[in-house]
């Protein structure tokens, strides 16, 4: 078999892509025979390469307009796309560890059409629902019918896609992000379709909130796209405005780790938090005198916080709101007084009990630590400026747990850090 090499871009010095294509040269002794021959020797091969990333701080807020601060990991995904001749559509996991690789999917082209058009985002959804263990190639082959919707991609023959990863899946460090990105970076090079990167990180929230259905702000997709190495993305998610970068200190260092819990952007417990927050935000105009409209934040008649709870300040909230906002709200009851909520994503569930005090609350308060972290990072310099933004650290933490999101492993972490403390080097 003759041997890929590169004939357009480079590697970017990124040990991670001269391996990926190292890979595709011994296809034909990976491991898993599904992988064998999946590419053909005369074809070009566009790769697209994408970060995971850690939220240092802002978090669950994003939805709610807060800035945050975003760091891309080492780890990445890299996916490899050539066109094929005929009309079938495979996705291959190249992982190395047995354990974690994902199973090969394939699909005709006509599975995403009717009578020559994209089949509409709520007939994806149900076709990679029928399978729990296809639910992953929706947010691979999501960013082919989000193209075909909004970019008018032709998609009229079949293509071959090798995934790899090294990003930790469903650990919280956006495993799906990257795969999305990584994804409609390679579609995008091979359909020769040009996106500007704040786009092409929107097309990619589009794809995981209406074909995946799991329903993620904009800061997983912004990071994979824009992150910088050793750089803290500065992200307005209003709906996602880049405010610059900020350098970290050489006396700072991040790190993630594992606490051993899984997480999922779909999962209940997150979609009940966000759906409490915005739940809050309606009860917020109705007490302020605001035209909301149910499903439509964009025109929400509200001058002063833009249809964002994060513009709220905290002391405002506190004078003003708080102590009208309920502890918990059940859902039908909600959908007599309001109707429903400002966000397209959810749905208020009526036989659901919502924590809604809390998660209005988190991302009013969280928006303001992120803004004085920021501050304070730019310009760290003594021990007792690292050690406020160790406590920030401890209270976003802290705001997040009331919110119902806590787990036993983050937890367990959070106190041994404050045990260990500053005077052997950990802050927060």
């Amino acid at each position: 078999m003759p041997e890929f090499k590169i004939v357009e871009g480079d590697t970017g010095g990124m040990e991670d892509v001269q391996s990926f294509i190292d890979q595709i040269n011994r296809l034909d002794t990976h491991p898993m025979r599904e992988a064998h021959g999946l590419f053909d020797e005369e074809g070009e091969i566009c790769v697209g390469r994408a970060p995971g990333r850690l939220d240092v701080m802002g978090g669950i807020a994003d939805y709610s307009g807060s800035l945050v601060l975003q760091l891309p990991t080492r780890e990445a995904t890299v996916v490899g796309l050539q066109r094929t001749k005929d009309t079938s559509i495979r996705v291959v996991s190249g992982d190395a560890d047995e354990n974690a690789r994902l199973p090969d999917y394939e699909l005709q082209v006509s599975d995403l059409t009717r009578d020559s058009s994209p089949i509409s985002l709520d007939a994806a959804r149900a076709l990679f629902a029928r399978d729990p263990r296809s639910v992953w190639a929706s947010y691979v082959l999501g960013t082919f019918l989000i193209l075909m919707h909004e970019k008018g991609l032709n998609l009229n023959e079949g293509a071959r896609l090798l995934v790899s990863s090294d990003v930790p899946e469903g650990k919280g460090v956006s495993s799906s992000a990257a795969l999305e990105v990584a994804t409609m970076m390679a579609v995008c090079g091979t359909y020769d379709i040009s996106l500007e990167p704040r786009e092409m990180a929107l097309l990619c929230q589009k794809v995981e909130n209406q074909v995946v259905g799991a329903p993620c702000g904009v800061m997983d997709q912004m990071t994979a796209v824009c992150g910088q190495e050793d750089e803290l993305m500065a992200l307005l998610c209003q709906p996602a405005e880049l405010r610059g970068t900020i350098g970290l200190p050489e006396d700072i260092d991040v790190w993630g780790i594992d606490s051993g819990i899984r997480h999922h952007v779909s999962g209940s417990d997150y979609t009940s938090v966000r759906v409490g927050a915005f739940m809050g935000y309606r009860i917020l105009a109705e007490l302020a005198g605001l035209t909301a409209t149910p499903g439509d934040p964009i025109h929400v008649d509200d001058p002063r916080w833009k249809g964002y709870l994060a513009n709220l300040s905290p002391s405002e909230f506190e004078q003003n709101y708080a102590q009208d906002i309920p502890p918990w709200v059940e859902g039908d009851q909600f959908i007599t007084n309001y109707g429903g909520t400002t966000d397209p994503v959810t749905q208020v569930d009526p036989e659901t009990t919502y924590n809604v005090r809390m998660p209005t609350r988190h991302p009013i308060y969280e928006n303001y630590r992120v803004k004085t972290f920021s501050e304070l990072l730019s310009t760290a310099a003594g021990r007792w400026q690292i050690e406020l933004l160790g406590e920030l650290m401890f209270q976003s933490h802290a705001s997040y747990t009331t919110c119902g999101l806590d787990s036993a492993g983050t937890d367990r972490l959070v106190e041994l850090v404050r045990e260990v403390g500053p005077g052997q080097g950990l802050y927060g």
